[in-house]
């Protein structure tokens, strides 16, 4: 499993970026894309001018209707065109939204009712529940990027043999997006002690989507502080996530995960093994890079099997550079286990 930050490192940095975070409502015929591709707006009097980062770019070019291909083009070879371009589409097509920003940058172009869970309320949810289930020492990876935050954790004392010798741990992995780029959820992880694999399976994952009451209605701009986050419904929100975290592991899931992994020993990769990570790379959308790690790491495992090609994906996910890559890389190895059988028949016959 790729390793991240440690827990005082991850709190550091959780603090920081709420000293410096700042939300706005505004009415989108209060901004302005400007010719540099900033995002310009009055707030109370005072001119407000932001970089946009790449991920609030896209949400921008969703929202007003641009193809993110030509909008991206605009930004390179004609930024005054964009500029002329989405101010004209904020006017023309007014709505409320929040624009979310993190060290003078906007970070998050999102919907009024977009339900503000922070990094920090979630590291207050979380980790007492997992002090009280005794599970500190099991913090294995915890990572923010520019758009999430991850825990990861495993129960030292609920493990199973998938075949003798090669013991897994039950887990859990928490993520949420302060930008819009999904829910908050709570999957299971199955954690591979002879190599420190993590595998997240989706099939028992739980969510809680960013939807909540819409900001109060006014004509200004204004910002958003956090005292006005803390409503009612949103401390309801957090406890559900609490009990969300205590079910997480569960034997009975956690057993059945396994139970699958078993029979995924005797599906065989009875073809070409270059080919057949060649044809799983298509159905799982890998790029070059990632195809050869999985190959080098399946025939070093030594296992032609579905269960050899998840651990192969699984072990790549460590190599790769982005924490977010490799959680979507540690995703997709439990999918090797629900590929229909005639995708699989494609995997393990490929010539």
């Amino acid at each position: 499993m790729k390793t991240g930050k440690s827990l005082v490192e991850l709190a550091t940095e959780i603090q920081r970026q709420a000293d410096s975070k700042r939300d706005f409502i505004t009415d989108t015929r209060t901004l302005e894309m400007t010719g540099r591709g900033q995002l310009a707006m009055e707030v109370n009097d005072t001119q407000v001018t932001l970089d946009v980062t790449p991920h609030a770019h896209n949400q921008i070019a969703q929202r007003v209707g641009i193809p993110t291909p030509y909008y991206k083009r605009m930004i390179a070879e004609a930024p005054h065109l964009l500029a002329q371009n989405v101010t004209h589409w904020f006017v023309q097509k007014p709505e409320r939204r929040m624009v979310r920003t993190l060290d003078g940058n906007a970070r998050a172009f999102l919907s009024d009712r977009y339900r503000i869970i922070d990094n920090y309320e979630i590291l207050e949810t979380v980790l007492p529940v997992v002090s009280e289930m005794g599970l500190v020492d099991g913090i294995v990876s915890t990572e923010i990027t520019d758009n999430r935050i991850y825990f990861k954790v495993i129960n030292q004392r609920l493990e199973l043999e998938v075949q003798k010798g090669d013991v897994v741990q039950a887990g859990f992995v928490i993520s949420n997006s302060a930008t819009g780029m999904g829910a908050l959820k709570v999957e299971p992880l199955i954690y591979r002690l002879v190599c420190t694999n993590g595998m997240i399976s989706q099939d028992y994952s739980q969510k809680r989507y960013h939807v909540g009451r819409a900001a109060a209605s006014e004509d200004e701009a204004y910002e958003l502080y956090a005292d006005e986050t803390l409503r009612a419904d949103d401390a309801a929100f957090l406890l559900k996530v609490r009990d969300t975290v205590r079910a997480a592991v569960d034997i009975t899931q956690f057993t059945k995960i396994v139970e699958r992994m078993r029979e995924s020993i005797g599906q065989k990769i009875e073809g070409n093994p270059v080919k057949a990570v060649e044809v799983a790379s298509k159905t799982f959308g890998l790029n070059q890079g990632e195809s050869s790690g999985i190959l080098t790491h399946l025939i070093q495992g030594g296992d032609l099997s579905a269960y050899g090609l998840l651990n192969a994906i699984t072990r790549t996910a460590q190599d790769v550079e982005s924490y977010d890559r490799a959680t979507e890389l540690e995703a997709m190895g439990s999918k090797v286990l629900a590929l229909p059988k005639s995708t699989w028949k494609e995997i393990a016959f490929a010539q």
